[in-house]
């Protein structure tokens, strides 16, 4: 069925649906990259691309072989290149995908029925731990993954599987704590795992304005779906970042709520 022609291109449905589907991957691409050292790297192919296709207008044969030879090892670039970004993107579609582990439908199958034991991650108690510790200048890093435990990040530190106490948190982000430098994984209601290692982002406008502690906020946020809390040593604040953008500017009940809104049916026990 087409609609209309223009310039000897025919518009059919097919073709509308095709344009549009084209339209919501860039513009998720453009979202995923935004900001970042990889969306820089992506603007040069673009320019690379642009400048072939004029290569090939005007009948270039010897720059048209230069670009030739170039585009042969691209595609191995480019999933060099973008590795931490294209992990990100399919574990975005794995988790919105109609086959996503996560969906209650997989609970039909006789391997998925069990009883699911409902939890509450006390974001309270935790808020109060990161403000103790704000208040005495004690480094911390905390992070929520929202659909894994993160084990592979885990398995850098110690795992302790612990309910979530606020002297615990304490005790593991001392100074004096063999654990306190790195970050403490909390999933599921529990401490998965403390001094955790964890990325670090390579994101030119951010590499001089922030120190380790929150580059590597940022870097985990660039590369999952987590959302982390910061608190600075040396300015006793306190910082909320997901997807690898940082808020300094939150007070103690406003990041309660944004953490309460993200994880809500995971306090319910729901997945």
């Amino acid at each position: 069925m087409e609609f209309i022609e223009l310039a000897k291109y025919k518009f059919t449905l097919i073709n509308l649906i095709d344009l549009l589907l084209v339209m919501l991957l860039s513009y998720q691409l453009f979202k995923l990259l935004k900001g970042s050292l990889a969306f820089n790297i992506l603007i040069g192919l673009a320019t690379i691309y642009l400048f072939g296709l004029l290569v090939r207008y005007f009948e270039m044969p010897l720059l048209e072989g230069i670009l030739s030879e170039f585009t042969k090892v691209g595609i191995i670039a480019v999933l060099i290149v973008f590795q931490q970004e294209i992990r990100k993107f399919l574990l975005i579609i794995g988790n919105s995908s109609f086959l996503g582990e996560n969906k209650s439908w997989w609970n039909i199958f006789p391997w998925k029925w069990k009883i699911e034991d409902s939890f509450v991650t006390p974001f309270d108690e935790i808020l109060e731990a990161c403000s103790e510790l704000a208040q005495s200048n004690s480094g911390a890093i905390l992070v929520f993954p929202k659909t894994s435990e993160m084990k592979f990040i885990g398995t850098s530190g110690e795992i302790l599987n612990a309910n979530i106490t606020k002297r615990l948190l304490l005790a593991i982000f001392n100074k004096t704590s063999p654990l306190h430098d790195g970050a403490v994984i909390i999933a599921k209601g529990q401490i998965k795992a403390a001094n955790c290692v964890l990325p670090v982002s390579e994101n030119p406008l951010l590499i001089n304005k922030y120190g380790l502690r929150h580059l590597s906020a940022i870097g985990i946020t660039e590369q999952t779906d987590a959302v982390v809390l910061v608190v600075s040593e040396e300015k006793g604040t306190i910082s909320y970042v997901s997807e690898g953008k940082i808020r300094d500017d939150l007070s103690v009940p406003e990041i309660v709520g944004k953490l309460t809104r993200n994880f809500s049916k995971e306090m319910l026990g729901v997945s």
